[in-house]
């Protein structure tokens, strides 16, 4: 691996400190990000809390996120103050792989900001070798400790590979989620989008293979979770009442 070491490095440079390595914690940063949450404000991510956070910690960070959201007690942000802070570098603490459906935005149902996580999406939230690159970037190049795949119920996208659906590029989209539709057994009454509990088992089944082909297809990956600098996880939001599921 000391090669993808020196790539990364690499890139950092070009990238102009845009994108940063993480540093030692500085105490005096994480002391300032504890008392802001203690005040429920929100703290903005730093290279500094970003390198403080371990994988169980960001996990974390986004199951009490959703239970603020849940709870109506999403933290106060000065969100043009984080832009300003985040504009030479950002630190996300996780990236999150998830559907492009409107219902489902992931910062607010996490209760998150800007320069938080990064936010991957694409209908059917399914891996592709465009989506491992990213994952890639977030994890390998900027830092984020968390790589969660999450789905939702009433996917449209899932919805539309259990009935085949035939339609321009959607057609080709599909076939990435066909594997999933394949591999949960029973329902033979009714395999189509008529039948929610079929559907529903479909979007489970997706997330659980998304997150097995993360560690499959990539080797910086595999390798970043198998030393314990990163996890791999999966959830499943409920559109209808707002609660996150981790699976």
């Amino acid at each position: 691996m000391e090669h993808l070491e020196k790539n990364r490095r690499g890139f950092l440079r070009a990238a102009g400190g845009t994108v940063l390595a993480a540093g030692v914690a500085a105490p005096a940063a994480l002391a300032t990000a504890s008392a802001q949450a203690a005040e429920g404000a929100a703290a903005t991510q730093t290279r500094e809390s970003q390198a403080a956070t371990t994988p169980q910690q960001a996990l974390q960070m986004l199951k009490d996120g959703n239970a603020r959201f849940l709870a109506g007690k999403m933290r106060q942000r000065d969100l043009l103050q984080q832009v300003k802070a985040t504009g030479d570098g950002q630190f996300p603490f996780a990236v999150i792989l998830g559907c492009i459906d409107s219902r489902a935005p992931n910062e607010w149902i996490f209760d998150q900001g800007v320069g938080d996580i990064f936010n991957a999406r694409i209908a059917g939230n399914f891996i592709n070798d465009d989506l491992l690159g990213s994952l890639e970037f977030a994890c390998a190049a900027a830092g984020a400790k968390l790589i969660l795949v999450i789905g939702h119920t009433e996917c449209g996208a899932v919805k539309g590979a259990c009935d085949d659906i035939i339609l321009g590029n959607l057609t080709h989209m599909l076939a990435n989620i066909r594997p999933a539709v394949a591999a949960v057994t029973g329902f033979e009454s009714d395999r189509t989008s008529s039948n929610a509990a079929f559907v529903q088992a479909v979007a489970n089944k997706n997330v659980v293979l998304a997150m097995a082909r993360i560690r499959e297809r990539s080797a910086i990956l595999r390798d970043l979770d198998d030393k314990g600098e990163i996890a791999i996880a999966g959830a499943m939001y409920d559109v209808r009442t707002g609660q996150v599921t981790f699976m």
